[in-house]
Order: C-alpha cells, then sequence, then structure tokens
C-alpha cells in the first residue's frame, strides 16, 4: 500500500463526513481546522496521524490545555481526532485506534439564551413600525420588509438560520401553511407557517418584485456566491433591530431566537417530541434543553398557588 501524508488522509475522512454522512459546508470547515491543528502539531515532531501513538494525543491535549482553551474547544478538537482515527482504523489505513480509551473533559450542558416573550414583542413592534414608515427611499423599505419577514419566519418556525436564508422563494406560495426545510444531513421536514409570518413573507415579495427584475430561486436574494442572503448579514440586521428596540445586541442571534421559539413553545403546553420534530432535532435529548423553561414555570406555580407556601 502506498504511503499517503497526513492531508490526505484527513481529506479522505473529510469526503467520507460529506458523502456518507451529508456533513454541511461549515461543519467540514470546522473538522478541517481541528485537525490540520493536529497534523501540524505531530508534523513538528516528525510524526503523522498515521504513525500516531495514544501518548502524542494526549501531549497534543495537554498543548490544547496550556493554551488554555475551553473545555467545549477541548471536547470539539479530541472529538474530531477521535472520528479521524476510528475512520483510518475501520477503512484499514491504521491497524489499532490510538484514540479509542481517551476519554474528554467533562462539561455541562450550558442552558440556551432566550428572549422573553415581551422582548420578542418589542423586536416585532420595532421592525413593523420601521417598515410602516414611508419617508424612506425604496431601498430601505425593501430592507426592512426583509428584516421583518425575516424576524417573523424565524420566531414562528425556529428555523435555523441556514435553514432561513436559503429557503427558496416557492416557500411564500406554499399551500396548507406550510414550508418544506432542508435540514441538517440534507433532510427534509414540514414545518407549519403562522399567518403573521405568511403575510411578512406577502410583503416582503411584493417590494421584492418591484425592487428587480424576474424572479429570483431564493426568498432572500443577494449578489453573494451563494446567491442568498448571508447568516452574517442576517445576524447583524438582527442585533442592529434589538439595539433599536433597546436590548442588549449582544443577546441577540438568530440562534437566539431559534431558543425562544423552543421555549415559549413547550412553557405554553407544547409537547417536547412535537418541539423536536419543529426543531429537526434527530435526538430528543438535543431538545430536552429547553425543558429548563418548564421546571421554572413549574415552581412558579408551587410557590404561587399551593395552599402550605408561605407568604
Amino acid at each position: 500500500m502506498a504511503q499517503q501524508k497526513p492531508f490526505q488522509l484527513v481529506d479522505l475522512f473529510l469526503d467520507m463526513m460529506a458523502t456518507e454522512r451529508g456533513a454541511s459546508r461549515n461543519t467540514l470547515d470546522a473538522y478541517r481546522r481541528d485537525l490540520e491543528d493536529y497534523s501540524a502539531f505531530l508534523a513538528e515532531k516528525s510524526l503523522g496521524v498515521e504513525t500516531a501513538s495514544t501518548e502524542h494525543i494526549r501531549a497534543y491535549l495537554a498543548v490544547l490545555a496550556k493554551r488554555h482553551l475551553a473545555a467545549p474547544s477541548v471536547a470539539r478538537r479530541l472529538s474530531a481526532v477521535r472520528q479521524l482515527h476510528r475512520f483510518l482504523y475501520a477503512e484499514g489505513k491504521r491497524k489499532e485506534d490510538p484514540a479509542a480509551v481517551l476519554e474528554g473533559p467533562r462539561r455541562g450542558r450550558p442552558l440556551p439564551k432566550i428572549l422573553s416573550i415581551d422582548e420578542v414583542s418589542r423586536l416585532l413592534d420595532t421592525a413593523h413600525a420601521a417598515a410602516n414608515n414611508e419617508n424612506v427611499s425604496v431601498t430601505e423599505q425593501l430592507r426592512v420588509s426583509r428584516l421583518v419577514c425575516l424576524l417573523e419566519v424565524l420566531y414562528a418556525t425556529g428555523l435555523r438560520v441556514s435553514e432561513l436564508v436559503a429557503l427558496p422563494s416557492s416557500s411564500a406560495h406554499a399551500e396548507g401553511g406550510t414550508i418544506i426545510v432542508r435540514g441538517k444531513g440534507n433532510k427534509e421536514r414540514l414545518v407549519p407557517l403562522g399567518e403573521a409570518a405568511r403575510r411578512a413573507m406577502k410583503n416582503y415579495l411584493k417590494l421584492l418584485g418591484k425592487a428587480q427584475a424576474g424572479v429570483s430561486r431564493w426568498l432572500f436574494p443577494s449578489f453573494g456566491e451563494s446567491g442568498h442572503l448571508t447568516r452574517q448579514h442576517a445576524a447583524r440586521e438582527l442585533k442592529a433591530l434589538a439595539e433599536a428596540a433597546g436590548i442588549e445586541p449582544r443577546k441577540m442571534s438568530p440562534h437566539v431566537l431559534r431558543h425562544a421559539f423552543a421555549s415559549h413553545m413547550l412553557a405554553n403546553g407544547a409537547d417536547l417530541r412535537v418541539v423536536q420534530a419543529l426543531l429537526g432535532h434527530a435526538d430528543v435529548s438535543t431538545t430536552q434543553v429547553y425543558t429548563h423553561v418548564l421546571d421554572e414555570r413549574l415552581k412558579s406555580l408551587v410557590r404561587d398557588l399551593h395552599p402550605l407556601t408561605d407568604d
């Protein structure tokens, strides 16, 4: 068997992640960064991923600790290293898996940051007030209308921001009040869309139709490489809106609105499995992090309603 260079083995692993597991471009980029860092460490010792031992991997983890990386970052790097070596062993590129016996740093799952219902209402009110201002340019009207659409759809559906910005324009004309969303692993799911979100889509597309020639493939078209609005641009727009609504911008992100959707649904009686399906989580344990809102709700009910609770 011809000797393969370390980066070629990493490329083989990434090809497998893309073709067999449907990993997204962002996931692949993250794996590549982590594994190139690991490979560079080994190269300094005249080693490669095909010759590294368990002790070499432990030495790499010690270097990460000296860099003062947070436990989640170290755990992510170790996960990438583990998966690489497991792949090399399964493919016969190595006779053993040196990472199999290693354990990562223990880490508690942090509770998700969420906005209150009042804060979401302030965001919506601020966005709609800006959209109703007729004393602005057509370009600004379109921008604000797009922002209203982004906000309404995101809070109505709990979509990942990558799913949101990549919605096709046909979503605005979906029948039955549902849209088809293509999520992680290229899996599709049906997501209900409320009346306010459908109305925001309709108003935005009306302005978009006046501003551009022809119909775009995307609901949120852009001149960038992807053809649609980027995640980063959407996040910046939402942070600016938060500041206008009197909410600290650092509290605001598309993912925080996804958290708010899930938490508010559960707090108002939605079934955990339903929320799991709406969010596109493969495992219900991922969704269970949101049940902290139910814990707080139950505590307040006991505190306020139990006859033996002290005043």
